[in-house]
């Protein structure tokens, strides 16, 4: 991942990794907030602000062309995805407001998907079998979930139905994530923070609107989220080592 870059911009990405690290894995290990979250709200609010200062230093550090496009990409994603943890934690006037959070997130992955499908067709890592196949899969995955955790037995609402092309807006990012790195292993990383980002937002998704609850449940979506999350955002340095070693 550091392997072409500069001493101090390696030293500056991993400071940032450690701080995201600190403010998620530390604030878990202090106590609990609540009986859904030990770690506190502002600590998980800094975790998220470390990885769109993180995406930015990507974007700063990736040599022009290929790589300098995906690492914009994922700047606007990340960025995406913290205005919607802001916007779930009441941040905003107006307070909570979920179906404002998930449009926030749904953007973010557009430009995922943007990323991910123009560093493949620039790569020429287009291979149709592979991208499509991934991609069917998690659709497959994703509607499976949905209908199992969100809709079976429920009295549908409108969030209900809404948190369906939600979810495969995410499984779409999965699939074609995994897509690439069945073509580039490098990437598996990036696959699996596609994932881990959609695993949570499908436990979200049923906290949300079938009532799930457990003690913790509020830390399980963090600790799979934030993750899921650093991980695509720590893809650039992929893109940029499979570039210089092109």
């Amino acid at each position: 991942m550091f392997v072409y870059l500069e001493d101090l911009e390696k030293l500056w990405l991993i400071a940032l990794w450690g701080l995201w690290a600190m403010f998620l894995f530390g604030g878990f290990l202090r106590g609990y907030e609540s009986e859904t979250h030990r770690t506190p709200r502002r600590a998980r609010l800094l975790s998220s602000a470390m990885l769109v200062l993180a995406a930015l230093s990507w974007y700063v550090i990736a040599p022009g062309g290929f790589a300098k496009a995906y690492a914009l990409l994922i700047v606007m994603g990340m960025a995406c995805g913290f205005i919607g943890d802001l916007i779930l934690a009441g941040f905003f006037p107006g307070g909570r407001n979920v179906l404002g959070g998930i449009a926030a997130f749904g953007v973010g992955h557009l430009f995922y998907i943007g990323g991910i499908l123009r560093y493949s067709s620039q790569m020429g890592l287009e291979d149709p079998a592979q991208r499509w196949g991934a991609l069917m899969m998690w659709l497959l995955i994703a509607l499976v979930a949905w209908y199992f955790l969100i809709f079976r037995g429920q009295r549908a609402t409108v969030l209900h139905w809404a948190a369906l092309p939600y979810a495969l807006l995410l499984a779409s990012t999965t699939g074609l994530a995994a897509g690439l790195a069945l073509q580039a292993p490098l990437f598996w990383g990036l696959a699996a923070g596609a994932a881990l980002f959609l695993l949570s937002d499908l436990i979200l998704a049923a906290q949300l609107f079938t009532r799930l609850t457990f003690k913790s449940i509020g830390d399980v979506i963090w600790l799979t989220y934030g993750p899921g999350q650093m991980l695509i955002v720590y893809s650039v340095g992929m893109a940029v080592q499979m570039l210089k070693g092109a």
